[in-house]
């Protein structure tokens, strides 16, 4: 592997010196005690490549052993880790930690056990301390170098790069040619050399924490990822493997994967003698045997390999530990192996819990010969030690940990691994232009950039459609004749923008005047060239009503689109992205009156602009009804999911006017319900207790004839009113006096509305249900924000995928969203690149955010392909932090919510104002005035 002293080791990465092993034990902390008895050593070769004694009674639990390992190391996260060696029939087995060491090992002096990663979980971004992402990274390149994690030529080569970028840093073509010959990190290196040097040029200034971030990064999307290969054959004979991951039971023909079976799918597994069985769920879709038999070498191999599906399974799919069955008292029949340890979800609590007792560290920036002089707290075998320059101990940012889990009010970031931002952006920012027109002009840039991700989840639905057999022609064909071609272009577009706006921001161009400083002219000959898809454009409303009622006739098709919605890319309703094209159009026409009203008439890109502008404006005129008529569908096919008991939503000439959170009065006092408005009736829900957490009918009025009139004097209730319906009436009251507001004028502009037009039946209920005999008074109990987090822990639930949608936000923020807040969050739409911090932190993070559906999205970098959390504002506030906070920083803007608070900082003062004007449009002082605007909704 290399000459002696050419390599850092795990001690000298972390600061000990080259003859120690590594310890991060905090002051006065103390390994667990073991239990009496006779001592025996045992040793165990660490990730690194060192070797470690431990002494450990002899009838000590293995566990014993394995905690004194991970209290060695100072390693929290240790229950993805595990302890292997080979047994007497040279195969390689799993500690068994319920069990003493010497009833497993036969010869303890001459085995030595391995400590290595046995669970890979499916994101790197799960694990929350950047030790273990560097133990991990160490495992991909033992991986790498036996050739056991196998790839192609590029990304060996780049992961190569980035290992080699961790260990010596910056390319120098001397030192990195000369550590590459003497170092073999992977088998036929040496045909890759130039390759490997040509990325590891591009990672200048890339400390060994982000190297260890991308490493895993690139590592996680490979089909070899964690895959550890357990030889058998089919039925006729074919040579396979099996594996297990994260989601099942995994088949491959040599490095390739011909079969995967979920665990939602395996109902039993099991084996008899050198049969290995796997027992499936039954599906009448399914091609597949209820029973699957696999050959394996032998009854062991059979064993060994049950019993690592069984970890597998109980580590990532339980939320706790098992229990252990009792004991028989006379016969037993079967294996009594269970999992011992926590789980994943016991993992992550368990850190995040204990966040607070972390050592706080700084990273130091000191030079080599300083890190043995680090913060207290940190040791190795008694002397002081300190991670790298770069690195920190828990590998994100420090936070308030009072900070709320709740999906609803905390975006989840610390679990992302972020590295520290400081004032190298404001060094950076001082490159660009500071003439607005190219702040516009990039807002253009970044919100082009998350509509062309948009469009990839409807290509991503066109391979879900091309996978299925039996799908509605009608669907396929309208889907990629009229989505095939506007993506094509907007690809296009995308690249011709991008050109354009390096041209304009490139370091010796930024303050010359040139031809390249302007956007006009680009946006005139792509608008004009998108003039020839309106008749597509024209028919994506029809790709809405056809794919909802193809789902009404085909199963199969309805679990297509829920199969998608399940998948983390498709951020927003499936829908919602069918219109996105319309809603582009939208934008194109703010920007461009944002850069007429910009340029004076005699700047040379004045002319392009406006003739763009007459253009776009053109096209949204022709579209405008479609985009109505079709927002309203799909707002109404949304709720549709969100209710349950409703006999018929979606029905021709009903409108959706408003939904939220109003108190009902009845014989119990006031409860909270769920109100939502249509322009034929009003009607009443709670939310429900099931798994989907769908908001459960009660009750309606329809519209016809209604009264309103204010009760707060009658009853004593403040902000409350009657609504008198011509069969029953009922006592509401709002949260504030600007709530009852907006319901009463939408109310009596709805009623209006009714009275005027012959609308559709009133009858939505699927039962007979009336005020008097509905269950809701038995006074369903509201969850908190912080239970509701409890409800999507499971990411297996599909409730888990629509806990964040506007109309459980407005149920846990007590406010209400109409029809007309929606049409407007439409058009406000953002993109780009935001600092943000904690309310009790000192370091920005950089991320990169999208706010879309009254919500902020946050992504690591503009090329993620899904969010890695979200923060929904309704209800929320904005404003600029006052003095006393001592932010002292340009551009910054603060959200709170209760005691939830965020500070986001922008990079010009044109990009401050645009983030405060959108989020503006979706707090809590919401587009109310713009209801007035709107002539006629329907």
């Amino acid at each position: 592997m290399g000459e002696p002293g050419e390599r850092a080791v795990a001690g000298q990465r972390l600061g000990a010196p080259e003859s120690f092993g590594v310890s991060t034990l905090e002051p006065g902390q103390r390994p667990p005690t073991a239990p009496p008895g006779r001592q025996v050593s045992i040793r165990v070769q660490m990730l690194d490549d060192a070797t470690e004694v431990f002494n450990i009674s002899q009838r000590a639990p293995a566990k014993v052993l394995f905690d004194l390992v991970c209290a060695h190391l100072n390693l929290a996260e240790g229950d993805y880790f595990g302890l292997e060696y080979q047994d007497q029939r040279k195969m390689m087995v799993w500690v068994d930690l319920l069990k003493p060491i010497l009833k497993q090992i036969r010869r303890p002096k001459n085995t030595i056990l391995r400590f290595v990663v046995k669970f890979f979980p499916p994101d790197h971004t799960q694990l929350l301390e950047e030790l273990t992402r560097y133990l991990f990274a160490l495992q991909i390149k033992h991986d790498l170098a036996c050739g056991r994690l196998t790839c192609n030529d590029t990304s060996a080569a780049l992961l190569v790069s980035h290992i080699v970028q961790s260990e010596i840093g910056d390319f120098d073509e001397v030192q990195s040619f000369q550590h590459l010959l003497h170092n073999k990190y992977m088998p036929d290196q040496d045909v890759l050399m130039d390759k490997i040097t040509e990325y590891h040029r591009k990672h200048v200034g890339q400390t060994p924490a982000e190297s260890d971030y991308q490493l895993l990064e690139i590592a996680r999307r490979l089909e070899m990822y964690g895959v550890r290969l357990h030889p058998a054959k089919d039925r006729e004979g074919t040579k396979l493997s099996l594996a297990v991951s994260h989601t099942g039971v995994l088949v491959f023909q040599g490095h390739t994967k011909i079969n995967a079976f979920n665990w939602s799918k395996v109902r039993k597994l099991s084996f008899k003698r050198k049969r290995f069985l796997i027992k499936l769920r039954p599906d009448l879709n399914s091609v597949y045997q209820d029973t699957l038999e696999f050959i394996m070498a032998s009854r062991d191999c059979c064993k060994i390999f049950w019993k690592i599906c069984v970890e597998y399974h109980a580590f990532f799919r339980l939320f706790e530990e098992p229990k252990p069955k009792p004991k028989p008292v006379l016969f037993t029949r079967g294996s009594s192996f269970r999992f011992s340890g926590r789980t994943q979800k016991q993992v992550i609590d368990h850190v995040k819990d204990s966040e607070f007792k972390k050592v706080p560290f700084e990273s130091p920036g000191l030079p080599d010969d300083a890190l043995l002089a680090g913060p207290p707290g940190v040791v190795v075998n008694g002397q002081k030690a300190t991670l790298p320059p770069g690195h920190s101990p828990d590998g994100h940012l420090p936070s308030s940990q009072t900070s709320h889990t709740s999906p609803l009010t905390s975006p989840l970031l610390t679990e992302a691994g972020y590295v520290r931002t400081d004032d190298e952006d404001e060094v950076q920012r001082k490159k660009f232009p500071t003439d607005k027109a190219y702040f516009i002009a990039k807002e253009l840039l970044t919100t082009e950039r998350t509509f062309l991700k948009d469009l990839e989840v409807i290509t991503s639905f066109q391979a879900f459609l091309r996978k299925e057999d039996n799908m509605p022609d009608s669907v396929k064909t309208l889907i990629n004749s009229n989505y095939e071609p506007v993506y094509q272009f907007h690809q296009a577009f995308l690249k011709e923008v991008e050109q354009r706006l390096q041209q304009w921001e490139g370091r010796s161009n930024a303050h010359i005047k040139g031809d390249y400083q302007r956007i006009g002219d680009v946006m005139l000959k792509n608008i004009q060239a998108l003039k020839q898809f309106m008749s597509l454009l024209q028919r994506h409303g029809e790709v809405l009503v056809e794919l909802e009622r193809s789902c009404r006739a085909s199963r199969q098709l309805e679990g297509v689109c829920r199969e998608l919605e399940q998948q983390k890319v498709c951020y927003l309703p499936l829908n919602m992205f069918l219109l996105r094209p319309l809603h582009r159009l939208l934008h194109y026409r703010l920007i461009l009156e944002k850069l007429c009203r910009h340029y004076p008439p005699t700047h040379q890109d004045f002319r392009d602009s406006r003739a763009a502008l007459a253009d776009i404006s053109e096209m949204v005129l022709q579209l405008q009804g479609t985009m109505m008529k079709m927002e309203n569908f799909q707002k109404i096919l949304e709720l549709k999911k969100d209710l349950t008991g409703i006999q018929e939503l979606a029905v021709p000439g009903r409108e959706f006017i408003r939904l939220g959170c109003l108190s009902k009065l009845s014989g119990k006092g006031l409860q909270q319900r769920m109100f939502f408005l249509f322009s034929d009736v009003l009607v009443y829900t709670s939310r429900g207790m099931t798994s989907a957490n769908q908001f459960k009918v009660h009750g309606q009025l329809p519209l016809y004839g209604m009264t309103i009139r204010e009760s707060e004097d009658e009853w004593g209730v403040p902000h409350s009113f009657t609504l008198f319906g011509q069969r029953q009436s009922i006592v509401v009251a709002a949260s504030c006096a600007s709530e009852m507001e907006k319901w009463t004028e939408d109310i009596r502009m709805a009623v209006d509305l009714a009275e005027r037009t012959n609308g559709p039946s009133t009858e939505l209920l699927s039962t007979s249900l009336t005020d008097s005999k509905s269950p809701e008074e038995g006074g369903v109990e509201a969850e908190s924000e912080e239970e509701l987090s409890a409800s999507r822990s499971s990411l297996e639930r599909h409730a888990a995928q629509r806990g964040n949608t506007t109309v459980h936000v407005c149920w846990h923020r007590n406010t209400s969203v109409s029809m007309v807040d929606f049409s407007v969050a439409v058009e406000n739409q953002l993109s780009g690149n935001l600092l943000r911090k904690f309310k009790n932190s000192n370091g920005w993070q950089k991320l990169w955010v999208v706010f879309t559906n009254f919500s902020l999205f946050f992504y690591k970098s503009h090329q993620d392909d899904y969010p890695l959390a979200s923060l929904p504002l309704l209800g929320y506030s904005v404003t600029v932090p006052a003095e006393t906070e001592n932010i002292q920083k340009d551009y910054v803007f603060k959200l709170h919510f209760k005691s939830h608070v965020y500070y986001f900082r922008s990079e010009s003062q044109y990009t401050f104002e645009r983030w405060m004007e959108v989020i503006r449009s979706a707090t809590c002082s919401a587009s109310r005035p713009l209801v007035t605007q709107r002539k006629d909704p329907y």
